[in-house]
């Protein structure tokens, strides 16, 4: 396979990476437990999944392939301070108040992932990874997501994800990272895993 092409998305791709979001994630076990309605589903899964798209534009980066087939939305999480007052994560809210108001799993999956996500260490979030539905099995998510994983070992930085398949547990295993614990339960719902990977020396 010829070597991925990658830049960093801007403001400009924004949209379309919502999008590619949205085609990706549409039949994820997660979306479909927080939108179990397709046809709701596919009207405003994308403003759900956009909100990470500005996070990250805001607060990260996006890896984003050259030919448009995948992303990755990082953030650099610092380590908590322990004498300091935890702070409220507005990430939620805002998923639900911009995407389906009246529907609480689009708060809820947040909120429950949130409270399992480690803060002693500073570390890389990958908030999520999308390649097109035609393209995936191909190898371009591990491609993509090598770049950070390669600084984090050289900079001796651990990386954290919440695994929303079995599929996407098995991959990351493959790439270094381990079950943290517990999977995280949603209500009458499918498993998350979260996962952390030890820089490797």
């Amino acid at each position: 396979m010829a070597a991925l092409e990658i830049r960093q998305a801007d403001q400009a791709d924004r949209d379309a990476v919502a999008r590619l979001l949205d085609e990706s994630f549409r039949t994820d076990p997660v979306s479909s437990w927080v939108f179990p309605d397709p046809e709701h589903r596919a009207a405003v899964h994308g403003k759900f999944l956009g909100v990470f798209v500005d996070v990250a534009l805001e607060e990260g980066r996006i890896d984003y392939a050259a030919d448009g087939s995948a992303a990755a939305l990082w953030l650099r999480i610092p380590a908590a301070d322990p004498e300091g007052e935890p702070v409220e994560d507005e990430v939620p809210a805002r998923m639900r108040a911009v995407a389906d108001p009246d529907n609480e799993r689009c708060e809820l999956v947040g909120r429950l992932t949130g409270a399992v996500h480690p803060t002693a260490e500073e570390h890389e979030y990958l908030l999520m990874i999308a390649v097109a539905p035609d393209r995936q099995g191909q190898g371009l998510g591990s491609e993509l997501m090598r770049p950070v994983l390669e600084r984090c070992d050289r900079e001796g930085v651990p990386a954290y994800l919440e695994a929303s398949s079995e599929r996407s547990k098995e991959l990351y295993e493959r790439l270094g990272w381990e079950c943290t614990g517990e999977a995280v339960q949603l209500p009458e719902g499918p498993l998350m895993w979260p996962m952390w990977r030890k820089p490797r020396g």
